[in-house]
């Protein structure tokens, strides 16, 4: 009857659009006082859960992205990609899903991928005469990217929710996954433009190149100091994030100048309001996800999945079914934090490591997001392209299919995630 009332609760509340955070807070206050548990536990396991110093890593993560997309990185990268890419047929849409690959190491998000880059992308890609819906399926599937290619604050609360799972063998193990999805999307894209005679890109003049190619690798030397400082020691992953952030500021209000400094006050308020969700969740969850422990619902879980079949091949099939089918209706950050002690002792049980773990959460939540019914990344890409949700959706099928291929072989090769990893252990 316990785990009822706090499952019972929490799914109604959904059913009801309570907002996710307040939903965590209301089914736990409930299940607590209907168990008998003093109000203040849950309070304390709220503060417990955010006091946490790798957490301190995510407001320097969200403001380098934040600071980076106002100061005239999108179109940088654009610029980059297309100097690299541009003049193959259908060249168009091979740029935006490389600009993806480059800003998603900066954002770290697949919402304001879609955002900075398909605001200028999808419109250019109409104008080029390709289709709305292709355009708007090409941006958003490859911003998936973001979520996976380091640094990713969704990677940070993993690591949190898993009870201090490395940040940084996180993020080495996100890199080949995430470059690997974007390579299946590039093919992807390509054949479709074959097949339907896509035009090609327009040259770039010779004497531009060095200045694109020079602002382009400036912006993505953030990734670098980020990655360089965790992987060599000097820095911890917040100490790290905090001098990206400062670079991405120098960068951006020195070197590329596009922004007023007085566009600080938008982008510290854009940072701010990102924060507070992300930290609210943070704590609801941790309260939620002790009384799952104290009700053993993990275990429970655990006994059930293995129960179906003993085979650890289709354990994996079935946690890749379950965290499909939760991103369908949920957002991300309140899944990992909601699933991973759920989902992470079965994984650990099907010789699935914790950080291979990790990454295939990500990435099959990261497909959530432009999946309906509730794809934050679907309905953002359909808005700037002015069309429907539905046409969108049947124009993804074949990425959906890339998409599960890339999850299904990070799945049953543990070492696309875990190599990396290993070599900096």
């Amino acid at each position: 009857m316990d785990v009822f009332v706090l499952l019972g609760s929490f799914i109604l509340l959904l059913i009801f659009r309570v907002p996710i955070a307040l939903t965590l807070i209301i089914s736990s206050l409930l299940t607590g006082i209907y168990m008998g548990v003093d109000p203040a536990a849950l309070v304390q396991r709220m503060v417990g859960g955010l006091n946490s110093f790798s957490l301190l890593a995510i407001p320097f993560f969200i403001l380098a992205g934040e600071i980076m997309n106002e100061g005239g990185i999108s179109r940088r990268l654009i610029d980059l990609a297309n100097v690299l890419i541009g003049r193959i047929r259908g060249g168009l849409a091979m740029v935006n899903v490389l600009a993806s690959t480059f800003f998603g190491g900066i954002s770290g998000s697949a919402l304001a991928d879609t955002s900075s880059l398909g605001s200028v992308l999808i419109p250019m890609m109409k104008k080029q005469k390709y289709d709305a819906d292709y355009s708007v399926s090409v941006t958003i599937s490859s911003a998936t990217q973001g979520v996976l290619i380091p640094p990713s604050h969704n990677m940070i609360i993993f690591s949190t929710a898993a009870g201090g799972v490395s940040v940084g063998a996180l993020f080495m193990g996100g890199l080949l996954p995430g470059l690997l999805l974007g390579l299946a999307i590039m093919i992807l894209t390509y054949v479709i433009a074959v097949k339907r005679k896509y035009p090609k890109g327009e040259p770039v003049a010779k004497e531009e190149i060095p200045k694109i190619i020079r602002e382009g690798l400036l912006g993505l030397f953030t990734i670098v100091i980020i990655m360089g400082g965790i992987l060599s020691g000097m820095f911890t992953a917040t100490e790290s994030a905090a001098i990206g952030a400062l670079y991405a500021f120098i960068i951006a209000f020195f070197v590329y100048r596009e922004v007023s400094i007085k566009r600080m006050g938008v982008i510290l308020h854009n940072t701010f309001k990102t924060l507070a969700m992300v930290l609210f969740l943070i704590g609801a969850s941790s309260a939620f996800g002790w009384l799952l422990a104290m009700l053993r619902v993990p275990q429970m879980v655990a006994d059930a999945l293995i129960s179906i079949s003993p085979n650890n091949f289709i354990t994996i099939l079935l946690i890749l079914i379950i965290l499909l089918l939760l991103g369908m209706i949920m957002d991300m950050a309140p899944l990992i934090l909601i699933a991973t002690p759920i989902l992470l002792p079965v994984a650990i049980s099907a010789g699935v490591d914790p950080v291979h773990f990790g990454v295939m959460l990500i990435l099959s939540l990261g497909i959530g997001l432009v999946t309906p019914p509730v794809g934050a990344v679907l309905f953002v890409g359909s808005a700037i392209g002015r069309i429907s949700i539905e046409k969108v959706s049947k124009s993804m099928l074949p990425f959906y299919g890339a998409m599960l291929t890339v999850l299904l072989l990070v799945a049953y090769v543990p070492s696309l995630t875990l190599w990396l990893p290993s070599l900096f252990e």
